[in-house]
């Protein structure tokens, strides 16, 4: 229940909520906190703000504060590798990453939760990258008070599904590179994807142990394909030989070798003629020639995913068709822009 006071006669009463000042390029923040004594003092101050009345507020059984709202959605929207920490501010709190990692947004769950009203959570981008620390997402009730079961709602949509937002680690994968091609092996043409491959990696926290060429021969790359399973990689990579070219025959290659979930083919460009496939649980990950002239390709959204763990199918890859255009833009601002963030 709340009760409106004029703020001259509110000396000695308790605030209720965040009172914001705002100014411009300089201050955004509480000028007031909830449970501040209004003083004498304040009067003026609060008068400039534009305030003429304030709430003596009695919380109903049923109800909760925003700030007891925020809390309670926060702990239940923490997942795995993502935290909360500090008392709300204006009723909010934000969600922190606790480690470094890709990030997992529940975008069904979130969608419902903010359906329901009262409420609301912001996240980052699902298949984000986030640094320890890094805020994921913010949560808060919209009004002052809110109903306790509008509440336990969200925490249940959230809790349903282990949290609404996690951060899965990156493996350090071990990785094996093959550079296919006749004119690779043979010394005519200097292979020019290895030493992109490599920095891509190594920035991600992966370690190359071996690069080998390929003629354009199925059972001479499925055989340098087994060297690297019996080596124990984590994860094979292969260059080229994925177009319409007769002598292009790395899928031919990797489905010798026994591979499964097999895919080719994707709704993205760059990397329309991209590959997946798993020995076991070893992916192997066939890169266009694509990869030598953008700097940003379908490779680049899904490695991440690969390395956090996830089994990618068809499915994951065709939806990536809403936001799988690249620009081009003259310079690159990867991953601030709107690439590969449709879903």
């Amino acid at each position: 229940m709340k009760k409106l006071v004029k703020v001259e006669d509110a000396v000695g009463m308790i605030i209720p909520h965040d009172i914001t000042e705002i100014r411009r390029g300089s201050v955004k923040g509480p000028a007031f906190k909830k449970g501040h004594k209004i003083r004498e003092v304040d009067i003026c101050h609060l008068q400039r703000l534009g305030k003429r009345h304030i709430y003596i507020l009695k919380i109903e059984e049923g109800y909760l504060h925003e700030n007891d709202a925020a809390v309670a959605m926060a702990e239940s929207f923490c997942g795995p590798g993502v935290t909360w920490q500090g008392d709300p501010v204006e009723g909010k709190l934000k969600l922190l990453a606790a480690r470094d990692g890709l990030l997992y947004v529940n975008v069904d769950a979130l969608g419902r939760i903010n359906m329901l009203g009262d409420v609301m959570c912001a996240s980052r981008h699902t298949h984000s990258m986030v640094r320890e620390g890094d805020v994921v997402a913010a949560t808060r009730a919209i009004p002052l008070v809110v109903e306790q079961k509008v509440i336990d709602e969200a925490v249940t949509v959230a809790r349903s599904d282990g949290g609404l937002v996690q951060v899965r680690p990156l493996k350090k994968a071990r990785v094996g590179i093959i550079m296919t091609g006749n004119e690779i092996f043979a010394g005519l043409v200097q292979d020019q994807f290895e030493p992109i491959l490599r920095r891509k990696l190594s920035h991600i926290g992966s370690k190359v142990i071996g690069a080998v060429a390929a003629p354009d021969d199925a059972d001479d790359i499925k055989e340098k394909i087994s060297d690297f399973l019996n080596r124990g990689v984590d994860l094979i990579l292969t260059t080229g030989g994925l177009s319409v070219d007769p002598d292009d025959v790395t899928r031919q290659a990797v489905l010798r070798a026994g591979a499964s979930d097999f895919v080719y083919g994707a709704s993205v460009l760059p990397g329309a003629m991209f590959m997946i496939a798993y020995l076991d649980s070893v992916p192997v990950m066939g890169i266009p020639a694509c990869g030598i002239y953008h700097e940003i390709t379908l490779f680049d959204l899904l490695l991440p995913r690969v390395l956090a763990g996830e089994r990618i199918t068809r499915k994951d890859i065709a939806v990536l068709g809403h936001g799988g255009l690249c620009l081009d833009c003259k310079t690159c601002r990867y991953p601030i822009c709107p690439f590969g963030k449709g879903v």
